[in-house]
């Protein structure tokens, strides 16, 4: 399995396919890992300074609640 590090600089957007799977476009450095994780497991790395991060989980919130909006009221 191959490991990366990968740091996130900006979040573009945010949709949803209507089949459960959600994309973001974003801006990102990606760079390969050689190192494992500290249980010897390969690892990969997203780090996001806090403002993205709660960039993040307020898109995520957004597009879950649309999500769930749609379903019919006996899946909720």
């Amino acid at each position: 399995m191959k490991t990366y590090d990968i740091e996130l600089q900006r979040i573009k957007s945010m949709s949803d396919d209507h089949h459960g799977l959600i994309t973001a476009k974003v801006d990102a450095v990606v760079a390969t890992r050689a190192e494992r994780g500290d249980d010897g497991s390969p690892t990969s790395t997203l780090s996001l300074t806090v403002e993205n991060a709660r960039v993040l989980l307020l898109l995520l919130k957004t597009q879950l609640a649309d999500i769930d909006k749609r379903k019919g009221r006996s899946q909720r």
